[in-house]
């Protein structure tokens, strides 16, 4: 008798200090591109429910949703769409990655503020990336070789612009490759001949868009569909989301979540 007391006792214990722990921790990871709306959201989410717990991280889209499938994140972003390769991978782990887009953007193709060039088209920009262009002076600018800064791998921008803007050519290999869009902003923004792309959340008074086919990437060209580097902005979770997961999805789709995509310079869908 006094055996089974002591083992409700411990038993009791045990789930006493364990009850904590079912506020568990929501972990978000990827995309340098999604990361604004991300961090924006969940600190308003927590904001509004007290018993929220939010971690966010950027890494990269292939990052994230590698992340994701191995179940170290619960939320993947990623400014693009999973690839044939990562679904399968998640298939073998038992994973079942659901795409929820979250805003739209477009991907800026910026240059040093010094710069007189305003205006290049969609083939200049892919012959500049590809090295069929080296200098600024064929595009009507300075006489100055242009210094190419990209994003490396595993982001889902140097993705997305490959496919959009160069027609999955690949970057020249002399490009400086950047971890994120900022690092990318930051670089052309000091460096007079450098060319750059970012999604349009990163446009800043320290560098200058330029205008694709005579369109300049905005807010307006990018829901016309007019702009020609335009994007959907995703968060991938395993299986549609339930509890805490889900409750911050419907908030980052809602009115609310889409007017802090918008607050973050990109495209809300509502």
């Amino acid at each position: 008798m006094r055996a089974t007391i002591k083992l409700l006792v411990v038993g009791a214990l045990i789930v006493g200090f364990a009850l904590p722990c079912y506020a568990a921790k929501i972990v978000i990871e990827g995309s340098t591109t999604v990361l604004p709306i991300a961090q924006k959201a969940a600190e308003v989410f927590m904001d509004k429910d007290g018993k929220a717990d939010i971690s966010v991280r950027g890494g990269g889209s292939s990052v994230g949703i590698a992340s994701m499938i191995d179940g170290t994140c619960d939320i993947a972003g990623a400014s693009r769409a999973i690839k044939d390769s990562e679904l399968d991978k998640a298939i073998a782990n038992s994973r079942n990655p659901v795409a929820h887009v979250v805003a739209m953007d477009g991907i800026a193709v910026i240059v040093n503020p010094s710069n007189n060039v305003n205006a290049l088209t969609k083939k200049q920009v892919k012959d500049i990336y590809t090295g069929k262009i080296s200098n600024w002076a064929d595009v009507g600018g300075k006489n100055e070789q242009i210094v190419i800064i990209s994003r490396d791998t595993p982001s889902g921008t140097y993705e997305a612009f490959g496919e959009l803007a160069l027609e999955k050519d690949k970057v020249r290999p002399d490009a400086l490759l950047q971890a994120s869009n900022q690092a990318v902003a930051s670089v052309v923004s000091r460096t007079p001949g450098a060319i750059g792309y970012v999604g349009l959340g990163y446009v800043n008074s320290a560098v200058k868009a330029v205008t694709v086919n005579g369109i300049m990437a905005s807010k307006e060209t990018v829901l016309s569909g007019t702009y020609p580097i335009s994007r959907p902005l995703f968060m991938y979770t395993n299986g549609q989301p339930s509890g805490e997961v889900k409750a911050f999805m419907d908030f980052v789709k809602s009115s609310e979540g889409q007017r802090i995509a918008e607050e973050q310079g990109f495209v809300g869908l509502k």
